[in-house]
């Protein structure tokens, strides 16, 4: 091929190279100003992802309570702290409040968050009583309450040849009568089974049921089976819980906060994003790119997981870019190195990134592993803390190893950048 076709082809690649690299950076502001502005359409405002980001209680206000668990038989076994737990939550769903926190704290006291509440005084009337578990049937008289049930376990059974999974139900002497005479009297009708006033099983009286056993079917797998055994073993529980200790964040004091943790992450990032300008040039340009493609991938990641961000979640959040930039600067040093050994671009950037990797990947997966015992052993906002870091650390290896990848072999083949020094290397490499 004559030098000049070799100047053409050059040149055409080039150019292929510097459309592909601007219309990269359109698309990025485009999406950018989308996905943080919004646009209206019509009726709908597509995008602003603040807006649709869940925060908690420590950014929009709101209640937390430890309850002090105490029953009158004397000690409180894990199984009743466990029950009494999924009953919380389920009452407190019912009040419609989102993203509201229910966790056991050491054997006897169990802490309730719930953000943006209005009235307080209600949340506390609500998560101190001790749910109401009765059988109604369809006269509309209760037959018997929760206080009868002396059991309640999800299991599977076989039923016409196949495995399907059910609630059994245990009730003392007093339910086992009253039951027995209810299922005599209503067969063939349904007995509904109320959990603070609400359905959460209807089942149809099959046959007459003397020995105090009965088996709730119908249900699709074994979570809504073992649900609805949580739900009805936490209504018989005789578990008094009292308020130990109240906090409540008021929905301007979290509004500051998040306004300034909100201005706090500008700072930090435009910071970052500058000093590795400053420092890799050229290099540290595709850098800030690859940055930017990194922080709008974590902020939609988060949003349409309905992840509930708050403080600690926002340190993980700004420690995460952190690192996503530590990614970067291992991959630029490796491909200085490489070129300043007289290797052409392509076999700098080729041998620079399969140097960096293994660092990148150790360093990567240990803090994996902090950030998944954190999630698993920690609770509250220490997982939410977690939940941002592993993200935020999984994206940061797509971003190093694809998008920062790919921008480089752009920015080399467009040439414009082709100075050595504005790309950050002290020494040009072979042709």
């Amino acid at each position: 091929m004559s030098r000049r076709k070799k100047a053409r082809k050059r040149m055409s690649e080039a150019t292929k190279a510097r459309l592909q690299l601007g219309t990269f950076v359109v698309l990025l502001c485009l999406i950018g100003y989308i996905l943080f502005i919004g646009i209206p359409i019509g009726v709908y405002d597509i995008g602003d992802i603040p807006e649709h980001i869940k925060y908690g209680l420590d950014l929009t206000g709101g209640i937390n309570v430890v309850l002090q668990a105490s029953a009158e038989s004397g000690d409180v076994t894990s199984e009743e702290m466990q029950a009494t737990v999924t009953a919380l939550e389920n009452r407190i769903n019912n009040l419609g409040v989102n993203e509201s926190t229910v966790s056991q704290q050491g054997d006897d006291r169990i802490r309730v968050s719930i953000p943006s509440i209005q009235n307080q005084q209600e949340a506390l009337d609500m998560i101190g009583k001790t749910a109401k578990l009765e059988f109604v049937g369809p006269d509309d008289k209760v037959i018997l309450d929760g206080s009868e049930v002396a059991s309640a376990k999800a299991v599977q059974q076989e039923e016409n040849g196949l495995q399907q999974y059910v609630v059994q139900l245990q009730f003392n002497d007093q339910g086992t009568e009253a039951f027995a005479k209810a299922t005599q009297e209503f067969q063939g009708q349904v007995i509904s089974i109320k959990l603070d006033d609400e359905v959460i099983s209807a089942p149809t009286v099959q046959a007459v049921i003397s020995d105090g056993n009965a088996v709730i079917t119908g249900m699709k797998d074994a979570e809504e089976a073992s649900n609805l055994a949580d739900l009805i073993q936490g209504g018989a529980l005789p578990l008094t819980l009292s308020p130990l200790q109240v906090t409540t964040v008021g929905p301007t004091l979290g509004q500051d906060s998040l306004q300034q943790s909100i201005r706090a992450g500008i700072i930090g990032i435009l910071a970052v994003l500058l000093f590795i300008l400053i420092v890799y040039r050229g290099l540290g340009f595709i850098a800030d790119i690859a940055l930017i493609v990194y922080i709008l991938l974590d902020f939609l990641i988060i949003a349409a997981l309905g992840v509930t961000l708050t403080l600690p979640g926002i340190a993980g959040l700004l420690l995460s870019i952190g690192m996503a930039v530590d990614a970067n600067v291992i991959i630029f040093e490796r491909i200085k190195d490489e070129a300043s050994k007289g290797r052409s671009y392509q076999v700098a950037i080729e041998n620079g990134f399969k140097r960096a990797m293994r660092t990148i990947i150790d360093s990567n997966v240990t803090t994996l592993i902090a950030g998944f015992v954190l999630y698993f052993m920690g609770s509250g906002s220490v997982q939410g803390f977690a939940v941002t870091l592993v993200i935020g650390i999984i994206l940061s290896l797509f971003t190093a190893v694809l998008v920062t990848r790919y921008l480089i072999t752009l920015l080399i083949q467009s040439r414009i950048l082709n100075n050595p020094k504005i790309l950050g290397i002290k020494e040009a490499p072979a042709a």
